[in-house]
């Protein structure tokens, strides 16, 4: 059975610190796969701020075509809007039966998973790995993680958002070092977040 991690998200853009959380969890986990799964709608976020679902979907795909083990998916582009985590991952399952899931979060959507759709049910059928993060308000352990299907990886903590690269990029400041380099040349040659 092929070992896939999911790792959702807006990526709006995608930069250095997801790939770096990427590769470090390929590297130190037995996943075969980690799949950048572009979200269309995040419920818990403003719509208006994201670039189109499609121009998302290239800017991952241009990021992660040179790691074989990496890939862009927008299988929620066709499910019901909004999108949750739980029915995508049903979705998944009966698309590939011979492959298995494991969820990738970081522990500030842990600390608020008990507000996501079938939050028990999404924790007793699917392996979540945990990754730290620095994120504000105060920080308290989440009943979750002594569950058994939760893992925490002590992977490195990127203090990069793509909210602060956007607001870099309406104000002329240089990204570059902050983007992979197809994904720089892709915002370079357009107004997007100008």
């Amino acid at each position: 059975m092929k070992k896939i991690g999911l790792f959702f998200g807006s990526f709006n853009p995608i930069h250095i610190g997801h790939l770096i959380l990427a590769n470090y969890i390929l590297e130190h986990t037995d996943m075969d796969e980690l799949w950048f799964v572009v979200s269309p709608q995040n419920p818990f976020k403003d719509k208006k701020s994201l670039l189109k679902d499609h121009n998302r979907l290239d800017m991952v795909q241009l990021a992660v075509k040179s790691y074989p083990k990496m890939r862009a998916s927008n299988v929620e582009f066709s499910l019901p809007k909004p999108s949750y985590t739980i029915d995508t991952l049903t979705y998944l399952h009966e698309k590939y039966p011979d492959h298995s899931f494991s969820l990738i979060m970081g522990e500030d959507n842990l600390s608020s998973l008990h507000k996501w759709k079938n939050a028990e049910l999404l924790i007793k059928n699917h392996h979540i790995i945990v990754y730290p993060r620095v994120f504000e308000g105060e920080k308290k352990d989440s009943e979750y993680l002594q569950h058994e299907n939760i893992s925490m990886i002590k992977a490195p903590v990127i203090e990069l958002s793509a909210t602060e690269i956007r607001n870099m990029i309406k104000e002329g400041k240089n990204v570059r070092p902050m983007l992979p380099p197809e994904v720089f040349e892709y915002l370079d040659g357009s107004s997007f977040y100008k």
